[in-house]
């Protein structure tokens, strides 16, 4: 069932409720209109003097009959007596009002129990009736029932007229309320076939479906951005693996000459093709990092920065005593929230990228202190004019693009303090004169998960 369908039921529906039930009430308070006065009428003749004349002007379109214990009547009017007139007769006290047929017509009839010994008025004067009695009051109601019939009729015609237009409306209705939302459908249609993110969407009043449209106008663009991030990311991979693979590719060629070599120039075509695979394989790991985006996958739990810091130190003391760098660390306890694996990741690349760019003989010093680490180095330090540059993918000055690497450790950097809400920022460290990692991220106390 479509949408259009769907609303079309509900109105009918929810119409067809409002006149049933209007119908139905309209009947339930004719009929109790109609037979309240005549039971009214009945309650007061009984209470009035009691006549056992059937002609009797004083009950004009009523019958009045006196029934005894014995069941005979006076006078005898053709009522049927039945059990029930019977059991007032015999000392049932109260009255009870009921309908009858008798023949083809309708009666509202009045039984009232009469007490012992009670004085009733006759044609030739007061007369006692020893023992208990009942006495029976009936008008005829055909009339009013007749009426009542009419009534259903005209009610049932009523109510089908109104379903009717109630379907008619709700289709109309249907039509014009769904026709801005068939357009803004149309549109999207449009956009799926021809794949044109940069296409928007008219925004229109404040309501909900405008609402709707500025939304989807956000995700356009979302989808937008990140279509030309992944355009950037594969153009900028593409360029930085054609000069390592066509260096492995000419040293293949001259590798396939090996017998014409001498054993120096081997070992050392040898070595430069090992650098260059391992070159490409952390170029594959870094582009595996930042194919994770803003979010990745796993748990965020409170991390000890400090023992984090602690790791990533003992390990790029390893790579710096091959050019005598020394490495100094300050590190107080502190807590942060985080995932430990991206965690060790960023600070590695801070430490890796300094180990890099600092002399032989130099000195890095790592401080971290409430959720904030710090690397810096005796190296160059980062120009003012190459600071904005610095983060971005494959990005490399020109001071270091004679140097190993790919250009996205810190990338990778920010991408880790964007995901934690943290932030990495660069400066010149007073002391060393070199460049200035600061990575800080939030603290935490309780265990969250994504």
């Amino acid at each position: 069932m479509t949408f259009r369908s769907r609303v079309i039921t509900a109105t009918v529906v929810a119409a067809a409720l409002a006149v049933v039930l209007a119908c139905f009430a309209s009947f339930l308070t004719t009929r109790n209109a109609l037979f309240n006065a005549v039971d009214q009428s009945l309650l007061q003749t009984s209470q009035g003097p009691t006549s056992l004349h059937a002609n009797d002007p004083h009950f004009t379109g009523s019958y009045t009959e006196l029934v005894l214990a014995s069941g005979q009547t006076v006078p005898t009017t053709g009522v049927p007596i039945d059990a029930l007139i019977k059991s007032y007769a015999k000392g049932k006290s109260g009255h009870l009002l009921r309908t009858i047929q008798i023949g083809n017509q309708s009666y509202r009839e009045l039984i009232v129990g009469l007490p012992k010994d009670s004085v009733v008025s006759g044609t030739s004067g007061l007369y006692e009736v020893s023992g208990t009695s009942a006495q029976l009051f009936v008008v005829n109601v055909t009339g009013q029932e007749n009426e009542l019939r009419s009534l259903v009729r005209t009610l049932l015609i009523v109510a089908a007229s109104g379903l009717l237009l109630a379907l008619a409306l709700g289709w109309l209705l249907a039509r014009a309320a769904l026709r801005p939302l068939e357009e803004v459908t149309n549109e999207i249609e449009t956009i799926t076939e021809t794949n044109d993110m940069r296409h928007r969407i008219q925004e229109g009043d404040a309501d909900e479906l405008g609402r709707l449209r500025r939304v989807f106008n956000r995700l356009l663009s979302s989808v937008e951005s990140s279509q030309t991030l992944q355009r950037q990311l594969v153009l900028d991979a593409s360029h930085e693996l054609r000069t390592p693979l066509t260096s492995l590719r000419t040293n293949a060629q001259v590798l396939s000459r090996a017998n014409e070599l001498s054993p120096e120039d081997l070992t050392q075509l040898t070595n430069d093709m090992v650098t260059q695979v391992d070159e490409l394989a952390s170029l594959v790991t870094d582009l595996g990092e930042l194919a994770r985006g803003e979010r990745s996958e796993g748990t965020v739990v409170p991390l000890r920065l400090d023992e984090c810091v602690d790791e990533c130190v003992d390990t790029a003391r390893t790579y710096a005593r091959i050019k005598d760098i020394t490495i100094d660390s300050q590190v107080e306890p502190s807590t942060i929230v985080g995932r430990r694996d991206r965690l060790v990741r960023a600070i590695s690349n801070l430490l890796t990228n300094a180990v890099k760019f600092t002399p032989r003989g130099g000195r890095i010093v790592v401080r971290s202190s409430s959720g904030s680490v710090s690397v810096s180095d005796s190296g160059p330090g980062i120009s003012d004019e190459d600071i904005p540059f610095v983060f971005d993918r494959f990005w490399r000055s020109a001071s270091s693009r004679a140097l190993p690497g790919s250009g996205l450790g810190l990338s990778i950097v920010a991408q880790v303090a964007a995901e934690f809400q943290g932030t990495v920022t660069v400066d010149r460290d007073p002391e060393l004169a070199g460049a200035r990692f600061t990575f800080t991220l939030p603290s935490g106390d309780g265990d969250t998960t994504d």
